[in-house]
């Protein structure tokens, strides 16, 4: 159609927005953003940082950091709760079913999140950075969640 070459698709429509959200993050290490979509429409929306009215680790400082938790291990010695968990708990507070929806997030769900992902019935998961959790992968596959990565400027499938 003319004059719609500018018109983002909707994998860079949503994935843009997950970006704007990961913006709210308080994590010192990485600010993580999370869109839960059905037919076209957002469901609800998560960033990661401390529960309500918890102190943010941007104003206690990083337990991670201090102890050099690497990336990927031992995620209870954390304040915050993960994007994706956030964006699934946002729709239960407000009643919204996310069953066949898909998620957008600006990287791989680790280990803990896929399992909730797993049961919330989530179907697709679009992502864009990878994550230092291994059987996250293994494990959304053998539920049979489609995992597709977008390449990072052109928002397109990876090969």
């Amino acid at each position: 159609m003319p004059g719609n070459e500018d018109r983002p698709s909707w994998n860079t429509y949503f994935m843009d927005i997950t970006r704007l959200v990961a913006k709210r993050s308080t994590c010192l290490r990485r600010a993580v953003g999370a869109v839960i979509v059905k037919d076209k429409r957002i469901l609800s929306t998560g960033y990661n940082g401390a529960p309500v009215n918890i102190t943010h680790c941007s104003e206690v400082g990083c337990l991670r950091e201090k102890l050099n938790v690497p990336s990927g291990e031992k995620h209870e010695l954390c304040r915050g709760i993960h994007a994706e968990q956030n964006a699934i708990i946002q729709a239960a507070f407000h009643g919204v079913s996310i069953k066949g929806a898909t998620l957008y997030c600006t990287n791989l769900p680790c280990f803990i999140c896929a399992k909730m992902i797993i049961n919330a019935g989530i179907r697709n998961i679009y992502y864009v950075e990878g994550y230092a959790d291994s059987m996250s992968e293994d494990m959304l596959k053998e539920a049979d969640i489609q995992l597709m990565r977008l390449d990072k400027q052109t928002q397109g499938e990876k090969s």
